[in-house]
């Protein structure tokens, strides 16, 4: 059973409990009321009637008092008994003298004084209906003269209760009506409010679903100002801590997985330098001796000299290796970035002139210097616009931005280059950096891992952007510190 329903369920049996208990308390108050009310109309109802025949009663012409009493008598007034002074019945209308039991006696007390009264409810079969019951409040006052302390007898009345229990049953249907309208308002209003508070709950369930997935970049998005805003403001905060979190171990991981490369790469490399290096010097030095013979045919001499060439190529690579597997420490000083792009492009504009290939410069603002290795960030910038320069036909373009990123983090300085060569796949993208991943048909793939290394050792980051232009970019991320 959802919340939801359970906290509908305790709200309107909540609800149903206290609209029974008030509905009874106020019926019977309302049920008290209306009797005293009727109560109070048939005592004022007896004293008219003792003062409209006072006289006649006083001079005892019970003819006139039964006259004028059944002139009177109507569905509401059933019955009146005048008393005499001994108790006994004067005058009558004629309905009641067919009842004895009720007519034969007064009911009022002997010693009952001036505002006293007798009061008492009655069922009386109707004689032409007998299945019919009359049901009657019976009301006897006592008949004092203003100023005598002398009780010259009695008046006794029936009032039907007809016309109060139709007034109490109105009564009963409009706090039922009233009741059942309250409670159909508390259980919409409990409904909505139930909806208020299970909705954020909801979200707050999917979203510690999708985290226990592993997914912690879902945000629970809550504008109300209470316990649910500060939970999901809280849940949203250890969303962002499990996120950096993960982050921090993939990177962590990452850097392991790249050392335990760098060591597996230093050792073939010390392998190869040992098992190689010492037999290919004495090859070396046995084609230069060999080559200095001058009565080598030229055909024989160009075959040696390619032969020299590829064991060039073969030291290079072994240099390189021992290069990336070294761990070089960082010479910092106080370096103007865009002279470090300045000088890289100096070095490679050659290249770039022999290709007709057009390179930009952009520059937004004018940014402090940093505290880089200004040696280490240029051969990175270079090697990234040697892969652009090759990367692109002739007459491309290369273009070199370089701003300043403020965030949650720091300040960083972002340099971005791009080109409108073929680009680089997605597949390529994920790979490019990892060492001896290639693309070209020549390298040996050490150039951008070599280049993440730095930056890294700078606490940076490399990365190859998707384009949404043709062309591949490279984007490099370097925390700024004015200060070392």
């Amino acid at each position: 059973m959802s919340l939801r329903t359970r906290f509908m369920m305790y709200v309107t049996a909540l609800l149903v409990g206290l609209v029974v208990i008030v509905l009874f308390v106020v019926e019977e108050r309302e049920v008290q009321a209306i009797f005293e009310e009727y109560k109070d109309r048939g005592i004022l109802t007896a004293e008219y009637l003792v003062q409209l025949n006072l006289n006649s009663f006083l001079w005892g012409d019970n003819k006139n008092v039964e006259e004028d009493i059944e002139g009177r008598i109507d569905q509401n007034l059933i019955y009146v008994i005048f008393y005499d002074r001994s108790r006994k019945p004067f005058a009558a209308n004629e309905f009641i003298k067919k009842y004895y039991s009720i007519y034969a006696d007064s009911s009022l007390n002997p010693d009952a004084e001036s505002g006293d009264y007798f009061l008492d409810t009655r069922a009386i079969s109707a004689q032409e209906n007998p299945g019919h019951l009359l049901r009657v409040m019976e009301i006897e006052v006592p008949i004092y003269l203003e100023g005598s302390p002398m009780r010259f007898g009695s008046i006794k009345i029936g009032l039907s209760l007809e016309e109060m229990r139709a007034e109490e049953f109105k009564t009963r249907i409009m706090l039922i009506l009233i009741g059942f309208s309250g409670l159909i308002i508390g259980v919409g209003g409990a409904a909505l409010l139930a909806r208020r508070i299970t909705k954020p709950l909801d979200k707050l369930v999917d979203g510690t679903v999708k985290i226990s997935r592993g997914d912690f970049s879902e945000k629970i998005m809550i504008d109300s100002q209470d316990e649910i805003g500060d939970l999901a403001q809280s849940f949203n905060d250890m969303s962002y801590q499990l996120q950096l979190t993960r982050e921090r171990m993939e990177a962590a991981n990452r850097k392991l997985l790249q050392a335990e490369k760098l060591a597996s790469i230093g050792r073939i490399s010390a392998s190869i330098a040992h098992e190689i290096r010492n037999p290919l010097t004495s090859v070396k030095l046995n084609i230069q001796k060999v080559m200095e013979n001058e009565a080598l045919e030229n055909i024989d001499k160009e075959h040696l000299e390619i032969s020299q060439e590829g064991i060039g190529h073969i030291e290079n690579f072994i240099k390189q290796m021992l290069n990336f597997t070294r761990v070089s420490e960082l010479q910092l000083t106080d370096f103007d970035l865009e002279q470090v792009i300045d000088e890289s492009i100096k070095m490679i504009r050659n290249t770039l002139k022999l290709k007709d290939v057009e390179l930009v410069k952009e520059i937004h603002e004018k940014l402090p210097h940093v505290f880089v290795d200004g040696d280490k960030i240029r051969q990175v910038i270079l090697n990234i616009l040697h892969n652009a320069c090759e990367a692109v036909d002739k007459g491309g373009k290369i273009t070199i931005d370089l701003s300043m990123l403020k965030g949650r983090r720091g300040r960083k300085v972002r340099i971005r280059v791009s080109d409108n060569g073929p680009g680089i796949t997605k597949k390529d993208r994920e790979n490019i950096f990892e060492p001896f991943y290639t693309t070209k048909s020549t390298g040996i793939g050490l150039g951008l891992a070599n280049a993440r290394k730095i930056i890294e050792q700078h606490k940076g980051t490399i990365r190859a952007v998707a384009k949404k232009e043709q062309g591949a970019c490279f984007e490099i991320l370097i925390p700024f510190e004015e200060e070392k």
